[in-house]
């Protein structure tokens, strides 16, 4: 299994409650439209502390499942016109984990 985990800071006239449920529904709603893709968590209920505004925890079968939804369509029109226009800054991170 691998964990691929992103933080994202969005620009300040999309770090909204309604953008960051749109990005949340949108993402999650891949589970089960890719193979590979094992789970999808998006949070956007972080503390004032954070430096991020929303952040994803997702799940994948293997590093190639991974690269096949990075590279899948429906993925890519999410990345492309709803998530990457709204995004002032992404930090990731992907490891292998424990099944």
């Amino acid at each position: 299994m691998v964990k691929h985990m992103i933080i994202w800071k969005l620009l300040p006239e999309f770090d909204t409650d309604e953008r960051k449920a749109e990005i949340k529904a949108a993402l999650e709603g891949l589970v089960g439209k890719i193979e590979g893709l094992v789970s999808m968590n998006i949070l956007t209920e972080g503390f004032e502390s954070s430096s991020g505004s929303l952040m994803m925890d997702s799940t994948f079968e293997s590093e190639e499942a991974l690269k096949a939804y990075q590279a899948h369509p429906l993925h890519r029109e999410i990345a492309v016109n709803l998530v990457r226009p709204s995004v002032e800054n992404r930090l990731s991170f992907d490891y292998n984990c424990l099944p």
